[in-house]
């Protein structure tokens, strides 16, 4: 039984059984079996489990569950974070949204250096998915920035990470490179990605090569290989660069920056004089 890891008192609970019908108390053991602490439950997904709306407002009446938003709910007495919040979305709500840039880079422990203020979170997904309400007005330790995109397939460059007692996607740091870069220079500072850049001595070549091949942004492509070579990586020899798609003319980064002629585009002079 799992009553004392949702912070329950189970004399509270069993004596309570009493005005329920044991098909009712039989569910309720079951959903605290089966929850993971720290977690968000939706309703659409309690249905499925076989909790009816009727059910569900009945545990929500007596003190079992809490909302937090329009079809979403929590244990009571539980602090729900925004990974499980995001665990919510993934593994109930199936919606191909992850953990990925500079959120991701930081899990992986490749944070160039520690950011002053509210932490902000990277949510990535296809340009034509939407978060649901309850998530992006609930009010989250953190700041959650959620980019839609399509520069990148959806399931290449996505990882299992283990948070505590739940596990959510985000991607790997070859991906996460490629969406930090693509969030430059209006939403991220160049000079700090490349700062990141210089940490990423363990890139897998094989992964690089398919993302890279598959990334539909010109100017991420050309800025990865740009600091890649100033960089010096050792990895770079490894990725073949013939089956990288450019695309042609000159890509302008930032107003009065420094034409860098190998890679047709013009970078900031703080980042060109590194």
């Amino acid at each position: 039984m799992h009553f004392y890891k949702n912070n329950l008192d189970s004399h509270y609970i069993y004596s309570n059984f009493g005005s329920m019908t044991t098909n009712t108390s039989n569910k309720l053991k079951k959903l605290f079996k089966e929850h993971v602490p720290g977690t968000v439950l939706l309703a659409s997904w309690l249905e499925k489990k076989g909790f009816s709306y009727d059910l569900q407002q009945y545990y929500r009446r007596s003190g079992w569950l809490e909302n937090i938003g329009t079809g979403a709910f929590k244990m009571s007495k539980e602090n729900v974070t925004w990974q499980g919040g995001l665990f919510a979305l993934q593994s109930q709500a199936k919606l191909p949204v992850h953990v990925g840039g500079l959120t991701a880079l930081s899990l992986h422990g490749y944070a160039h250096y520690f950011r002053l203020g509210e932490e902000i979170v990277y949510l990535f997904s296809p340009a034509q998915i939407k978060l649901p309400a309850w998530f992006y007005k609930h009010s989250w330790d953190a700041k959650i920035k959620h980019i839609q995109s399509s520069i990148l397939p959806q399931d290449l460059g996505l990882v299992t990470f283990e948070d505590k007692s739940l596990s959510i996607q985000i991607a790997t740091p070859e991906r996460a490179i490629l969406e930090c870069l693509y969030l430059t220079p209006n939403h991220l500072d160049l000079v700090e990605c490349y700062q990141v850049f210089e940490g990423l001595t363990n890139i897998r070549p094989k992964l690089m090569q398919k993302l890279l091949e598959a990334c539909n942004s010109v100017k991420v492509k050309r800025l990865f290989l740009y600091m890649a070579n100033k960089a010096q990586h050792q990895w770079l020899s490894f990725i073949d660069q013939s089956g990288i798609n450019l695309g042609k003319g000159d890509r302008s980064l930032i107003k009065g920056g420094v034409y860098i002629p190998q890679f047709h585009i013009s970078v900031p002079k703080e980042l060109a004089t590194l």
